[in-house]
């Protein structure tokens, strides 16, 4: 009979379960109801958990409430997707739950989940239930319902386990959409599946082998290489567990920007995250330690790195600048219309490769300007880029922009005049007014809204709704500029995708200069995978 989990159970656990749900990512992923090739849940939720394995086998001989602390910097700042930073959320909150316990029994686990949906729901605006917000809310509840100190700890697991998968099976039955295609909530089934996942570990004392050799954690961030001298050779990057909670993060930060370049500092509650290129890590790590104990010490002399060419912060510095705009887009034709609107760094990513909060974060932090305006263009990379904001002691300004037209009809309104609110005031509300069409290819055959939907259609997409299929992209494309123009639209854009050829690209222009003659037209080689054509009417 086992009453307590410690630490190093509690990382076979945490390991176990990022490795189960790993290897069913594609079930997951294939639960999404909406039919497009997004590569959504299961994989944005496998990289979250997965960028903390190796931190969290590197030190398995923590307490728990020590790994829980890891475990939440690192999915926090790996976080991809709404999935993964709702899961992100999730892990914070056990965290929170079970602060300075060494050890902890069923009624400290059942306060860790109840903490952990509280967390959750706290941080997003709208929580929807019948999504993996109601598996984590139910599971708790039950938790906290029939904890007692008598109870073997393994027995209890197995029954919140078994409570999770029924609160998963309900799912279907509270969101319409659920229902229709006849599945459960893909966030909701990859939260099991961690659960399922650390529940082998806590009963078979030994952790679910991943099936393929690994998760892949490629950067979406995209960077760029340049030939330089090393000023400062020593990488050294640190954790600082604070001491007390008032310490002078910022009198450490003004200290030790003397002692090096490409210096990042990230105070997140009783945590800083440290980065810093030195030639005299001894002092940076002096300083640090006023503040508190040092964890997660690394420092590699990157003079000795094998193949690696580094980018010299020296050569790159430039003058502060008032205002800076990042964008999160694909294809060469959109990266270069972005560039020429004045955008100053482009994230490499979007439908199917959503950049992590830390990728989102480590581009802010790379561009030299006191505001910096972040454009998401993916419903999906809205709530990473909010949690890049928090960790930020930049004024990042996040548009909620939900594609490539909106956020382009954004930045067109900008005035370098207008105070930060007027510009966010007037971006928000001309995004609002743009209607914008993806045209792309259905992956799964499913009912959504009762229009039926076989694997292989032309799918358009108006503002974000599937509105009708169809067998040819360019056919879909005209149908679907045919229902967003009125006679109030002057400007039609369309970016066409890696695929259309430029005899394709001139048929579309001369058809819709004929059809709007009146308007102005413009079709441009977008470059971008997944979406055929990506355009808009204003």
């Amino acid at each position: 009979m086992i009453k307590q989990i410690n630490g190093k159970k509690f990382a076979d656990m945490i390991i176990s379960g990022a490795n189960n749900l790993c290897n069913q990512k594609s079930i997951v992923d294939n639960l999404n109801v909406f039919p497009v090739p997004d590569g959504d849940t299961g994989t944005n939720m496998s990289l979250t958990i997965s960028a903390a394995k190796k931190e969290i086998s590197a030190n398995s001989d923590k307490n728990i409430y020590e790994l829980s602390k890891i475990l939440a910097n690192a999915t926090l700042r790996g976080a991809r997707g709404n999935s993964g930073v709702i899961l992100s959320q999730l892990i914070r909150g056990v965290n929170k739950g079970i602060k300075n316990k060494q050890e902890i029994d069923a009624f400290d686990l059942a306060n860790a989940l109840k903490s952990a949906s509280d967390t959750a729901y706290g941080a997003v605006m709208k929580p929807t239930e019948g999504t993996i917000l109601t598996v984590a809310r139910e599971t708790a509840e039950f938790a906290l319902k029939n904890a007692s100190a008598d109870i073997d700890i393994i027995e209890f697991f197995e029954k919140i386990v078994e409570e999770a998968n029924n609160s998963l099976a309900k799912t279907q039955f509270i969101l319409p959409q659920l229902k229709q295609a006849g599945v459960v909530d893909a966030g909701g089934k990859g939260l099991v599946c961690i659960l399922e996942g650390a529940l082998y570990a806590l009963k078979e004392d030994s952790i679910i082998e991943l099936s393929d050799d690994e998760v892949p954690l490629t950067t979406a961030v995209q960077t760029t290489e340049v030939e330089a001298d090393i000023k400062f050779k020593y990488c050294t990057e640190f954790l600082i567990n604070k001491k007390a909670k008032n310490v002078d993060v910022f009198k450490f930060k003004s200290t030790i920007e003397y002692y090096g370049d490409c210096m990042l500092v990230i105070d997140d509650d009783d945590v800083v995250k440290v980065h810093i290129h030195t030639n005299t890590p001894n002092l940076v790590l002096g300083e640090a330690l006023r503040l508190g104990e040092l964890i997660n010490i690394k420092i590699d002399n990157m003079k000795y790195q094998h193949d690696e060419k580094v980018i010299s912060q020296a050569d790159k510095k430039q003058a502060e600048k008032e205002n800076a705009m990042i964008c999160v887009s694909v294809g060469e034709g959109i990266k270069k219309t972005f560039l020429d609107l004045g955008v100053d760094h482009i994230i490499e990513g979007g439908q199917t490769m959503n950049p992590s909060t830390d990728d989102i974060l480590a581009a802010i932090e790379s561009v030299n300007a006191r505001n910096v305006y972040v454009f998401p263009n993916n419903k999906n990379i809205i709530l990473a880029a909010e949690q890049a904001q928090k960790l930020s002691d930049r004024n990042v300004v996040v548009i909620p922009t939900k594609s490539i037209p909106q956020a382009i009809s954004a930045i067109l309104v900008y005035d370098e005049d207008a105070s930060v609110e007027e510009n966010k005031e007037e971006m928000c509300d001309v995004i609002s007014g743009v209607k914008c069409v993806q045209v792309t290819t259905a992956v799964r055959d499913t009912n959504l809204d009762g229009l039926e939907i076989k694997t292989g259609d032309i799918l358009s997409i108006i503002d974000g709704k599937i509105s009708f299929t169809g067998q040819k992209p360019y056919d879909v494309l005209l149908s679907s500029i045919e229902k967003i123009a009125d006679d109030d639209t002057a400007v039609i854009t369309v970016f066409c995708g890696e695929e259309v050829t430029k005899e394709e690209e001139s048929k579309l222009k001369n058809a819709l200069l004929e059809e709007y003659e009146d308007c102005d037209i413009t079709v441009t080689h977008g470059g971008q995978p997944v979406y055929q054509y990506i355009a808009s009417a204003e």
